[in-house]
């Protein structure tokens, strides 16, 4: 038998030799150097064969003896070693094949890929919101779960676990995202079905919550009170432009200088910007233009309308705009978002056109010949109506003064 340091001792000779061990196992050194474990055997009897078990150092002498006992029952038992280790090679391989598939076929597998194709429709606020959503409330249920192989039941088992915690409005969008996962998987020839496609009704009914709305009586004195209000120059402006344009508070904090036509009188709001992913011109009122004035004279034309107070490099905060509600005693009474309900119900009671006052808050639009119209005929409607809503919204303010005066 050898012994280890024979092993390692062995050098390199003009011809290949073998150190023999017994029982079958010897070591060959070839002229290079490199040394190898062997093991011969007959099978069937008579007939001589030999593996190759490993290579020395990575095989140490014990390794190797143990190597050459596994071989040894195989051949007692009428088993080639070398087509054992073919076989073991392919199921091996098989195996990684199999593991492969399942993770390509998985339900986070194909869930990125879908991202990836996506995010580009998306700004990226959206495109962390969404596979942030699927990070926290699916992948941990069904991540590694080949695509057909999730059921509808397991599905409504995620949306269930998300309506536990009181989150209606995140299981709907939840389940929103699972379904185009998979559309997207059967779209791509990963999955056959689409297993939330039909659990609509599953789903808890969420409460509706309409955005509290100022009663159209109780305007005047709100102006007055807003504009009289101990409120930062910054965060007034930004709410009396979102109260003229009746534009959603997000588009009036992220506005900036490089979407004014100062000179057409038009603000013209880029896609990534709006909430149903189109782009939106709003016409500018005088009073529009004149808050946009004394904000160019306060900070200048560069970069953001309404700065961050604190730090002038981010968007003005929209908490910082409900607390300004809040100071002049309408936190209860008033939402930002409310003053697009009240411009939509005084434009309407007023006679304006419904669908020009719908392309003002721009509402989506289903049929694209009627969008399209939307967009070019009904601007010049919309410059007068937003005209005569800044007069009207002036003429409460100052009516109110006057009769306080007399």
């Amino acid at each position: 038998m050898l012994t280890a340091i024979q092993v390692r001792s062995a050098k390199a000779k003009e011809k290949p030799y073998k150190l023999t061990d017994g029982k079958g196992l010897f070591l060959h050194v070839a002229t290079s150097g490199k040394k190898t474990w062997r093991y011969r055997f007959e099978l069937p009897p008579g007939t001589e064969s030999g593996i190759v078990l490993g290579e020395y150092p990575v095989m140490s002498l014990e390794t190797a003896r143990t190597e050459r006992a596994a071989a040894r029952e195989l051949v007692k038992a009428g088993i080639n070693p070398a087509d054992a280790r073919r076989q073991e090679k392919q199921a091996a391989m098989e195996a990684r094949e199999a593991v492969k598939k399942v993770i390509e076929n998985s339900f986070e597998t194909i869930s990125l890929d879908w991202h990836r194709h996506q995010k580009d429709r998306w700004t990226p606020g959206h495109a962390e919101a969404v596979i942030k959503s699927l990070e926290r409330y699916v992948f941990k249920s069904l991540g590694g779960i080949p695509v057909d192989e999730i059921t509808p039941p397991m599905v409504l088992e995620v949306i269930r676990a998300i309506e536990a915690k009181g989150s209606l409005e995140m299981a709907s969008k939840t389940l929103q995202r699972i379904g185009a996962v998979f559309r997207f998987a059967v779209q791509t020839g990963r999955a056959t079905f689409n297993p939330a496609a039909d659990m609509r009704g599953a789903l808890k009914a969420k409460k509706v919550e309409h955005h509290t709305m100022i009663p159209p009586e109780e305007l005047p004195d709100f102006l007055k009170s807003l504009t009289a209000g101990d409120i930062h120059i910054t965060t007034k402006c930004a709410i009396q432009f979102t109260i003229l344009t009746a534009a959603r508070s997000g588009e009036v904090r992220g506005a900036t200088w490089a979407e004014i036509d100062s000179e057409k009188r038009l603000w013209s709001i880029p896609a990534e910007r709006m909430k149903m992913r189109s782009p939106h011109t709003v016409p500018l009122s005088t009073q529009s233009l004149a808050i946009l004035n004394r904000m160019k004279t306060l900070y200048g034309d560069k970069g953001l309308i309404f700065p961050g107070i604190h730090y002038p490099e981010k968007t003005l905060s929209e908490n910082t705009m409900l607390y300004a509600l809040y100071r002049i005693g309408y936190h209860s009474k008033a939402t930002m978002h409310g003053f697009r309900a009240l411009f939509s119900t005084i434009a309407n009671e007023t006679g304006f056109n419904p669908d020009a006052i719908e392309r003002q808050l721009a509402h989506r639009e289903k049929n694209a010949v009627r969008a399209a119209y939307h967009r070019s005929e009904y601007l010049l409607e919309r410059e007068k109506m937003m005209q005569w809503w800044a007069d009207h919204l002036q003429s409460l303010e100052y009516d109110t003064d006057r009769a306080g005066n007399e």
